[in-house]
């Protein structure tokens, strides 16, 4: 092979091995792909394949929370349990905190259904409680399955009567040879978030793999604590990207390897775009975000905030053949820590429907600018209306105050005229907060040292308490190992 000067086939080849080893995912062909855009599309779809279940419903679900769609999902569940189709359901203990209790689960247990919640609080695993089963999958009969980023949740619906939209959110069904991937990955979290696996009768190994239901080539990453698989592959996108990169993201946390990434294709002509929520759900994040906005601004990316109630979206789209869609968010927790889903999908038609539904979300969007940059012109329209104005900051006293204001007035007038917003000083605003925390904390150290000391104090018993578990366990396991007798 010459090196040198690679054929078109063998570039072809190389890319897709890249892909396939970045992400420990084959390449999977034969599928048909359906986009569904916000929870009420993938409610009625998932609602409707459930009532459709004619031998198993496996569900798995950051957050199912006990309210009107959450008890339409168990009621469903309960229905078809009664009706002798096997279900199970895996939730998330830190996701369904304060959403569900154990109790909800009662009526579907006595219909015959399992559900196992997912890596609870324990003795004998100091850190494991920080993995989170972060996936939102449902798959019916080995036949059709769906991933997305919605939770089963009332909040993603809005509230019409406070005039409160619903949340902006996207998804995929999925027929075909990749349905038995994501039963896999289900039966996976299944062993992980209990002591057995699945029953005889609805192991995946059971079920012929689904006929090919189309010509879409995708690969199914399914990502564990610490693998990383996603977080390759986002690298290994950015880097191919030749043309275009659009991306989605609920709670981007730039990390320094990946803006690299990204500022590399930006400089090296590649349209490259990230849409993030106007307000967030969770505000911490989304300063930690606006905090990242100037090195992406000065590499030439350009930044969007989404105007409406919450962009919950995990989306990217490359170049017009390649897209993602799943529950991986663009930051550590994602990436390294938790049980996530995603389909990258090789498709030219797929990614032209997610390229038009991103164009179709600029519309709603408002454009960041660093200070004395000029909108952009020719080929390219800035699609934005409605503009956000931005979030009240706090300043350190009268006149800081009044300069803010100021600032914010001229911002949300520019941005009125203009459908864009300048990335203003007041951005600095979490680098000041993290001062001012730690400048309290410090104080309530010297004066009042036992708020500090107690916490402390059960952090270090937490541990202590753990520590000696695993070291019961160890001294156990090695007892066993000698007392076993030799081959």
């Amino acid at each position: 092979m010459n090196l040198h000067r690679p054929t078109a086939f063998s570039t072809r080849q190389f890319a897709e091995q890249a892909l396939s080893r970045s992400a420990g995912a084959p390449l999977i062909g034969g599928n048909a792909v359906d986009l569904l855009i916000d929870a009420q599309a993938h409610y009625d779809a998932w609602l409707k394949a459930i009532a459709g279940a004619k031998r198993h419903v496996f569900l798995e679900n950051y957050i199912i929370r006990n309210d009107r769609i959450g008890q339409a999902f168990r009621d469903a569940l309960v229905e078809r349990a009664r009706a002798g189709v096997f279900v199970a359901v895996i939730a998330d203990w830190a996701g369904c905190l304060g959403q569900s209790r154990s109790s909800f689960w009662n009526p579907l247990r006595q219909a015959g259904g399992e559900v196992r919640i997912y890596n609870p609080p324990r003795f004998g695993s100091s850190f494991g409680w920080i993995s989170r089963d972060h996936r939102k999958v449902l798959v019916v009969d080995g036949e059709t399955g769906f991933l997305s980023g919605v939770c089963i949740s009332e909040k993603w619906l809005g509230d019409p009567a406070r005039d409160v939209p619903p949340w902006r959110d996207t998804g995929v069904m999925l027929r075909g040879p990749a349905v038995a991937e994501i039963e896999q990955a289900f039966a996976d979290s299944w062993r992980d978030a209990g002591p057995a696996g699945l029953p005889e009768d609805a192991r995946v190994a059971r079920h012929e793999p689904a006929a090919e239901a189309g010509e879409v080539n995708l690969r199914l990453i399914a990502t564990q604590p610490s693998t990383a698989g996603m977080y390759r592959l986002d690298q290994m996108v950015a880097a191919m990207a030749t043309k275009t990169l659009w991306l989605t993201d609920a709670y981007f946390v730039g990390v320094a390897p990946y803006v690299q990434a990204l500022s590399a294709a930006a400089r090296d002509g590649v349209d490259v775009r990230l849409l993030v929520p106007g307000s967030s759900d969770i505000p911490m994040v989304a300063g930690m975000s606006r905090s990242g906005y100037r090195p992406l601004l000065k590499a030439g990316i350009r930044v969007f905030e989404w105007n409406g109630s919450m962009l919950h979206a995990k989306t990217a789209v490359a170049d017009g053949r390649w897209a993602r869609v799943g529950s991986s968010n663009l930051n550590l927790a994602s990436w390294l820590s938790n049980r996530e889903i995603d389909v990258a999908i090789e498709d030219a038609g797929f990614a032209a429907k997610l390229a038009a539904q991103y164009e179709a979300d600029l519309e709603n969007a408002t454009e960041i600018l660093l200070r004395g940059s000029r909108r952009r012109t020719g080929n390219e329209r800035l699609r934005s209306r409605s503009p956000r104005p931005p979030r009240p900051r706090h300043g350190g006293g009268s006149s800081s105050r009044a300069a803010a204001g100021a600032l914010r007035i001229a911002n949300t007038v520019g941005a009125a005229i203009t459908h864009h917003r300048v990335l203003g000083d007041t951005e600095s605003g979490p680098v000041l907060a993290g001062a001012l925390t730690a400048i309290v904390l410090t104080i309530v150290a010297v004066l009042w040292p036992a708020v500090i000391a107690w916490p402390l104090a059960l952090v270090g018993a937490w541990f202590a308490v753990n520590l000696t578990i695993n070291w019961f366990a160890l001294r156990k396991q090695r007892r066993r190992q000698v007392d076993e007798p030799g081959p």
